[in-house]
C-alpha cells in the first residue's frame, strides 16, 4: 500500500533548500533530496522535472513573496518607501546568498539569470513607478534607472544609506 504523505511538494522544496544551503548545489541531488523525504526518486519527478526546476520553483515562490512585500508599503514617504524596497529586495538576496556565489550554481543557472533580469528589473520598475515624478516617458525611464541600480547594488551587498541620497536626489 503506498503511503501517504502530507505537503510533499512543500517538503521536497524545504528540504531542498536545506541541502543547498549545508551541501552547495553539486552535492544536492533529486536522490539526496529524496531520501531525506523518505520517498522514491520517482515522486520527486512527480513533481519538478529536474533539480534546477526544484530551485527555481523555490526561488520563484521566495520572489513572489519579495514583490508582494514590496507592494504593500505606503508611498508615501519616499525614504521609507525605498528603505522597504531595498529591506525586501535584500532579503531575497540573503535568502539566496549560498545559491547566488556558488560556482556550479552559477554555470547552470548563468543563462537564466541573464534571461530574467530584464523581466526581474521591469517588476521592479512596475512597483517604483509611483514615486517617479515625471513625463510619462520619462518616468518609465527613470523606474527602469532605479530598478537596475537597485537589484545590482543590493546583490552587491551596497548599503542603502549609501543609495539612498542618490535615488532622493533623482526622484525630487
Amino acid at each position: 500500500m503506498p503511503k501517504i504523505i502530507k505537503n510533499v511538494r512543500q517538503t521536497l522544496l524545504e528540504e531542498a533548500k536545506r541541502q543547498i544551503k549545508e551541501n552547495g548545489y553539486a552535492k544536492t541531488t533529486i536522490r539526496s533530496v529524496a531520501g531525506a523525504c523518505n520517498v522514491g526518486v520517482g515522486t520527486v519527478y512527480n513533481y519538478f522535472e529536474s533539480k534546477d526546476m526544484l530551485i527555481a520553483t523555490f526561488m520563484l515562490e521566495d520572489w513572489m513573496e519579495c514583490l508582494r512585500e514590496m507592494k504593500n508599503y505606503s508611498t508615501d514617504d519616499l525614504r521609507a518607501f525605498l528603505t522597504h524596497f531595498y529591506d525586501a529586495l535584500s532579503g531575497f538576496v540573503e535568502k539566496h546568498q549560498d545559491l547566488f556565489q556558488d560556482k556550479e550554481a552559477a554555470k547552470s543557472f548563468s543563462g537564466v539569470f541573464a534571461g530574467r533580469h530584464k523581466q526581474l528589473r521591469s517588476q521592479l520598475a512596475e512597483i517604483l513607478r509611483p514615486v517617479c515624478e515625471a513625463s510619462e516617458e520619462d518616468q518609465e525611464f527613470l523606474a527602469e534607472f532605479i530598478a537596475e541600480a537597485l537589484l545590482t547594488w543590493t546583490v552587491a551587498g551596497k548599503k542603502m544609506e549609501d543609495m539612498l541620497p542618490i535615488f532622493e536626489k533623482l526622484l525630487k
